[in-house]
């Protein structure tokens, strides 16, 4: 921002709560959570949802768990009135759910309101005006403050009057200060007390007073001391839900959230993925799946994450951030190497923890290093979870070779097909796909035929006594076809043996190992040489093969063929 520009902005002004409580506080269970997708699904989106694409979305709210759900803002169009009448009229309203509907404190629209929600088993009706000083000034041509609370009460008078033309359908009022985030505290109060006088609650018939954060003025932690303040001072506290809506203009809805449940409320309205006007509403997701990785149940059910947000981008035509929480592509994957080998050593810590205890894995505390939760557990997959690029470690390439290949290189050759497999990114200046890395370790590091290859090869078992196997090989080396011999106390000794007679000698085993190839085919084998040159250098092969002996050979070849 140009510094000039600065000077017409003002400090937001804070809360006068010395005795605050709510920093002390913690969640420990989830609120009553109401979805206000489908309101925001015509207010909010440059191409709103048609009806149909709008009852795809209910039913997938209530999929999810959701038992309140903001049905639109019947009275503002047909769209809206003829998707509310769908859902009662073709019975596609669970018991346990309720609609809510959306109207602004005006007579002819609180009237055509009720006309939507004829029928329905429960329905809120949730009224608003605006509050601020800002709104009153500006939107409302200098209004006082006595002509906007008369509004509020107006409103809440007509809906009192109304509910008993709906017999069958049990009302819950719903009150609204808008621009609550920047009204005055003391008036905010006066309001929604007025409509709490008239509404008569009690605690078997509860009223909701929805706090909203329309705009983000401030920081969370002075929202949290609105909303305490607010719950200390409300009429008939206990017959009350005390409801958040936050916005997400200064990026901390979440936050505001959060710290606004430790101040005292009971509800909270948001939307999947954060969609709504401006920057968004709140995003129920993120805050419900925080609360899940801490153990505490919120009545949603979040595990197929991947469907909801096809849904959601299907239907909305937005899209979910990379980043976004949780549901991003990225949100779950590590390219740094360092978080590659820390990833890696949970997720295998956990599994030798759950095969040495008995205990099966889901019912394992999480403690996975840089992994907030489980990523199965909303439909992630592990495999997703490490990827390659250039700045990707030793530790990654190892994780996707096992993990998706089922290769388990030895960890003393991790930092050697490490380094060949990442220069390779760097090269290509991209990331490298789980199959590229496959095929690269193939090229780099397994049946290496040049300069050595064996073109035949029989092996003797002598007695067990004596403890000797004997090899007789055809080789080509350099071009030249060339037949050896040799013996020793296995195949891969005999044939070091056979080589050192035509005087490839300047090596020396250090180590090998070989396991059956998990996840490819059963038939394949895969085996790893560790050999030692004179100079010093040490290298590993790998040989893939259906015979586990041919296997150990290949990977002695490869290995040889990597020192020269």
């Amino acid at each position: 921002m140009n510094p000039a520009s600065i000077s017409k902005y003002r400090p937001f002004p804070p809360v006068h709560l010395p005795d605050r409580t709510w920093p002390d506080q913690t969640i420990t269970h989830a609120p009553l959570w109401c979805s206000v997708d489908l309101r925001d699904g015509n207010q909010a989106l440059p191409q709103p949802m048609s009806i149909e694409e709008k009852l795809e979305f209910f039913d997938l709210l209530c999929q999810v768990g959701f038992k309140q759900i903001e049905v639109g803002f019947p009275s503002a169009a047909d769209t809206e009135f003829n998707f509310c009448r769908r859902l009662i009229e073709e019975n596609r309203i669970p018991d346990d759910v309720t609609i809510q509907v959306l109207v602004q404190t005006r007579d002819h629209l609180i009237r055509r309101s009720f006309e939507a929600i004829a029928g329905a088993k429960r329905a809120i009706i949730h009224i608003y005006n605006s509050t601020s000083p800002l709104q009153r000034r500006v939107t409302f041509n200098d209004a006082t403050r006595e002509y906007i609370r008369d509004i509020a009460v107006e409103g809440a008078k007509l809906v009192k009057e109304l509910t008993p033309s709906l017999p069958g359908t049990e009302i819950i009022l719903q009150y609204s200060p808008e621009s609550f985030s920047d009204t005055e505290l003391d008036f905010a109060l006066e309001c929604c007390n007025a409509v709490i006088e008239v509404w008569q609650p009690t605690p078997e018939r509860k009223m909701i007073v929805n706090l909203p954060d329309t705009v983000q003025w401030t920081t969370p932690n002075v929202h949290a001391d609105q909303i305490e303040w607010m719950c200390r001072h409300l009429e008939r506290r206990d017959s009350l839900l005390v409801s958040l809506h936050t916005h997400n203009d200064r990026g901390t809805g979440t936050a505001a959230t959060e710290l606004g449940l430790m101040a005292g409320a009971d509800r909270v309205e948001g939307t999947l993925f954060g969609n709504g006007e401006r920057t968004g509403n709140l995003d129920i997701v993120n805050v419900a799946l925080n609360m899940n990785s801490h153990g505490i149940p919120t009545g949603l059910d979040f595990s197929d994450l991947n469907r909801l947000r096809e849904v959601y981008e299907r239907v909305t035509r937005m899209s979910v951030g990379e980043r976004h929480p949780y549901a991003g592509e990225l949100v779950f994957t590590a390219f740094s190497g360092s978080h590659q080998d820390a990833i890696k050593k949970g997720l295998d810590r956990r599994e030798k923890e759950s095969q040495s205890s008995g205990i099966p894995l889901d019912s394992l505390p999480w403690a996975v290093p840089y992994l907030t939760i489980d990523p199965q557990d909303i439909g992630r997959s592990y495999e997703a979870i490490i990827r390659i690029n250039s700045q990707s470690g030793k530790g990654g390439i190892a994780y996707i070779l096992d993990r998706e290949h089922g290769l388990d290189l030895p960890k003393t050759m991790h930092p050697q097909v490490g380094k060949r497999i990442y220069d390779l990114a760097d090269e290509l200046g991209r990331e490298l796909g789980a199959d590229e890395i496959r095929d690269a370790f193939y090229q780099l590091f397994a049946n290496l035929e040049a300069p050595l290859s064996v073109k035949a090869y029989e092996l003797v078992h002598h007695s067990v006594e004596r403890g000797l196997v004997e090899c007789s090989a055809t080789i080509v080396l350099a071009g030249e076809e060339k037949h050896i011999h040799g013996s020793g106390n296995g195949p891969i000794n005999a044939f070091v043996h056979a080589l050192a007679g035509i005087d490839l000698k300047d090596f020396k085993v250090t180590d090998y190992r070989s396991h059956a190839i998990r996840g490819g085919s059963d038939a394949n084998a895969a085996a790893y040489v560790q050999v030692q040159h004179d100079d010093g250098r040490i290298l590993w092969g790998c040989g893939i093969d259906p015979s586990i002996e041919m296997a150990g050979l290949k990977a002695l070849v490869t290995a040889w063929n990597l020192l020269r």
